[in-house]
């Protein structure tokens, strides 16, 4: 890596990872790559989040590979971090998991009763210093 990139310790992606709480969600359904935005909290070394009946629930029961991002910038630097891992439905008697961590779902809890776990594989991010400050993207 080149001096305006930074690989990130473990540390600071799992830092990184609990001070957001909305990513991307890549899975497969059949034969085709999906992504979509969820809401999602660090459980220990794990990702949580709520789904309701539907193509995440579907796909990541049939296929338990999944990819995770996040990203976030400022005027001078960029970070994102790529979790690589296995997406499990909690039985019932681990989904109260879900109610021991920040996690706030975009809609009615009662909608989105299952709770997914995704354990890691892979982890990894970068910290990239911006070349030209991006005060100039901004209204």
């Amino acid at each position: 890596m080149d001096e305006a990139t930074q690989a990130l310790s473990p540390d600071e992606c799992w830092e990184f990872l609990r001070s957001e709480e909305f990513g991307r969600l890549a899975f497969h359904l059949g034969d085709e790559v999906h992504i979509a935005p969820i809401n999602y909290a660090v459980d220990h070394r794990t990702l949580l989040f709520r789904t309701a009946p539907g193509s995440k629930l579907l796909a990541v029961v049939m296929n338990p590979d999944v990819a995770f991002e996040i990203d976030a910038y400022d005027e001078r630097t960029a970070r994102s971090v790529i979790l690589r891992g296995k997406a499990r439905l909690l039985e019932e008697d681990e989904a109260h998991r879900a109610e021991n961590v920040p996690l706030r779902p975009w809609v009615d809890a009662d909608v989105k009763y299952n709770v997914v776990e995704i354990a890691p594989d892979t982890l990894s991010g970068r910290r990239f210093d911006l070349t030209k400050p991006w005060t100039h993207l901004k209204p």
